[in-house]
């Protein structure tokens, strides 16, 4: 049909096409919307492998870019586990999962509980994990989740400290610590990947260990003078809180993350396995690029109605300058499949499916890296005890609460039982 158009249009000329001239008029706009939108997109993930008999974790693998990467590794073939929030038998995550194996037709999906925010709950099922003989099979670990918060809705997590940064960082840092076991047990042969998303917010984070650092002294003290009683003392403890709120600690925690993923790889290499092999796990990192996911929504509304409306106003602009969730999982795919990354010693930074050199040299310092996975350590420590210490008090309560109401119970059978008609006849 268009050839007949064109060629009335060269016979009779372009005025004896309706509305040619306003199509004329509009075209380069158009192809520079195009080409706008294709430039922003990114690029896409060439990688043709299947994945089939490997085992991927993921975390965040229930929304945003996370989703996305555990579709298209469910359609690869992979089995994948989704380490989520919920537990696996909520119904939102039992449907989800089940239209995963429809749409992908993959069974091998599966969930396990686990919540970042809590670092009982990694720590329950990391040790679960390597708690078995022979040692289970792990081909990749992908750290989808991520937490950007704006300012007005910045919280703490169960264990007192900022969510920003044990989401991001800290509850990383303690699920790969514990597995690192697993990773370095696997055969020599295998292809062991672990992949550390990040943001290009890193660039200008200005990092100071001070900033996330719990006060204990003035915690306490502040304690002390709110509430005196000790089961506010055992429920909330002196590091409760961060001693400072800090600015752009979402920017801190993904240097850290950065930092944290080449001492790993320092840790995985240092490891002498018992058939003098080099090792099989090597660490990614990942900028997937600003993504319209629903952490990058709320963080640019603010969490209030009204940012939520100008952000309804501004969408063409969004729509056009951010990516989509299945395109900012692309370099994320890329660095999962690429078969050359099966080789070599790790820490390679992949943008936009292609290797590049980190804007940050001091992401690779090995005495700032040790300085950081000290303090983990340490922050991970203390929050551990503080939380056993409210779990057994927690304990205690219910148990206590229980033996009243039996004791309650027992002397209403006791007072029933004394007023009884044989009671009386005997008397």
């Amino acid at each position: 049909m268009p050839i007949p158009i064109i060629a009335h249009g060269i016979s009779e000329g372009i005025s004896a096409i309706p509305y040619a001239w306003t199509a004329l008029k509009f075209a380069p706009w158009l192809l520079l919307l195009a080409a706008a939108k294709y430039y922003f997109g990114g690029a896409p993930n060439t990688s043709e492998r299947l994945l089939a008999s490997k085992v991927v974790m993921v975390t965040g693998g229930t929304s945003g870019i996370g989703a996305s990467v555990v579709r298209e590794l469910a359609a690869r073939q992979a089995q994948v586990i989704i380490l989520t929030q919920q537990s696996p038998s909520d119904l939102f995550l039992v449907e989800y999962i089940d239209d995963l194996r429809r749409q992908t037709k993959n069974n091998l999906i599966y969930a396990e509980q686990v919540d970042l925010a809590s670092l009982h709950s990694v720590r329950e099922f990391a040790t679960k994990w390597i708690d078995n003989v022979p040692p289970r099979r792990l081909d990749a670990v992908i750290l989808c989740a991520g937490l950007a918060v704006p300012a007005s809705a910045r919280g703490q997590t169960l264990d007192g400290i900022d969510d920003e940064w044990q989401v991001n960082y800290l509850a990383n840092f303690h699920l790969l610590s514990i597995l690192s076991p697993a990773l370095r047990v696997q055969p020599a042969h295998r292809d062991v990947r672990v992949i550390f998303p990040t943001c290009s917010s890193y660039i200008g984070a200005k990092f100071d260990l001070e900033t996330v650092k719990r006060d204990h002294e003035e915690e306490r003290k502040e304690k002390e003078k709110k509430n005196k009683s000790k089961k506010d003392s055992l429920d909330q403890g002196p590091m409760a809180r961060l001693s400072v709120r800090p600015k752009g600690i979402y920017a801190v925690s993904k240097f850290a993350l950065m930092t944290f993923a080449h001492s790993f790889q320092r840790h995985l290499n240092a490891h002498e396995r018992p058939d003098s092999l080099p090792p099989c796990t090597r660490v990614l990192i990942v900028d997937p690029g600003l993504t319209r996911t629903p952490g990058t929504r709320r963080w640019l509304t603010g969490g209030s109605l009204w940012g939520l409306l100008l952000y309804l106003l501004t969408w063409p602009f969004w729509w056009l300058v951010l990516k989509s969730p299945d395109q900012g999982a692309q370099s994320i795919l890329y660095a999962a499949m690429e078969e050359k990354y099966a080789r070599g010693t790790g820490g390679w930074f992949i943008k936009e499916c292609r290797e590049v050199d980190c804007a940050r040299k001091d992401v690779q310092d090995e005495d700032v890296g040790r300085r950081l996975w000290e303090f983990s350590e340490k922050q991970i420590a203390e929050a551990e005890k503080e939380g056993a210490l409210r779990r057994a008090a927690k304990k205690k309560e219910v148990k206590d609460e229980e033996e009243k109401k039996v004791r309650k119970e027992t002397a209403s059978q006791k007072a029933q039982s004394a007023g009884s008609r044989r009671s009386r006849k005997n008397k």
